[in-house]
């Protein structure tokens, strides 16, 4: 074949090469899914049955739907309480890891783990364990005479409790906290110190704007996660997002649309929202990021 003899004895083409695994890998399992998905949302695809075109048949039911805005609301909810503590937690846990004592690199890796099993199956079905009426919390609380509460089966705390999950995967977040906190100039804080600022100060004016832009690029990412959190919330509810709906987040829903129900149009008009909510929300992250994220060469986001 002269044509790729030539093309490869060209230099230049070199490189295309090397990523033609990737981009076979990009266009069968990413490219080729999005699309396909954006064709099924305007048809009424069924398992086993051709789709037949309708049109935005698919986003009119969705608007019309109470379970569509029941689990949007959910949704958001959910992101409201975990996103935050997730945050919070991983910074804390940061800055009790940048410290300089023996053994921190065991520290740092035992701190780790957790974040490596945080969204599996186990991790759930040990979630469900420990708040369910008999399970360890309750054991606990029995211990100081504090009788026996149905965290999960009572729809007033059952989303609160599953909003406590994502905490066990604050790794990455951890490591990235980390990372930037070793970036901050020792010489900052030796010249606040001068100046009688103390622990909390040098947080507030020092530690946290130097730390900004990684803070708004965990809140995006874990954001973006909030909003497609499943494994959990299904594992531990047994994928009906009990108690009565209260942990019926958005991605049960258009679970039960495409594998319960088997309606792949409806389901793939219900991803493509999530997608615009997403990208929405990121989009309104970023264009108010300008007011409270700092750069060290003054420069904007």
């Amino acid at each position: 074949m002269p044509f790729l003899k030539k093309f490869i004895k060209n230099r230049d083409n070199i490189g295309l090469i090397y990523i033609l695994p990737w981009f076979i890998g990009f266009v069968a399992f990413a490219l080729y899914p999005i699309m396909t998905s954006l064709y099924y949302s305007f048809t009424d695809f069924r398992l086993f049955r051709d789709a037949n075109f309708i049109g935005i048949g698919n986003y009119r039911r969705l608007f019309s739907d109470s379970l569509f805005y029941h689990s949007l609301r959910i949704t958001f909810i959910y992101v409201l309480i975990a996103v935050p503590l997730r945050l919070i937690f991983s910074l804390f846990i940061a800055i009790i890891l940048n410290t300089r004592v023996k053994l921190i690199n065991f520290y740092r890796t035992i701190y780790y783990l957790p974040s490596i099993f945080g969204g599996s199956v186990a991790i759930g079905v040990l979630w469900r364990f420990v708040f369910m009426r008999e399970g360890l919390l309750n054991s606990f609380l029995a211990l100081f005479g504090v009788g026996a509460q149905n965290w999960l089966g009572n729809p007033s705390t059952a989303l609160y409790v599953m909003s406590l999950l994502p905490m066990w995967q604050f790794g990455s977040s951890m490591l990235l906290f980390l990372a930037s906190l070793k970036q901050i100039p020792e010489s900052l804080f030796e010249a606040a110190t001068i100046d009688g600022a103390g622990r909390v100060k040098k947080f507030i004016h020092i530690t946290l704007p130097m730390i900004t832009p990684i803070i708004l690029f965990n809140l995006v990412m874990q954001t973006i996660n909030g909003f497609q959190e499943f494994s959990g919330i299904f594992v531990v509810t047994g994928g009906t997002g009990g108690p009565a709906r209260a942990t019926y987040v958005y991605s049960i829903f258009l679970y039960d649309q495409a594998f319960v129900n088997l309606n792949m149009g409806y389901a793939s008009a219900l991803s493509w929202v999530l997608f615009v909510i997403i990208i929405v929300l990121s989009l309104i992250i970023f264009k108010t990021s300008n007011r409270w994220v700092h750069y060290e060469d003054g420069g904007g986001s």
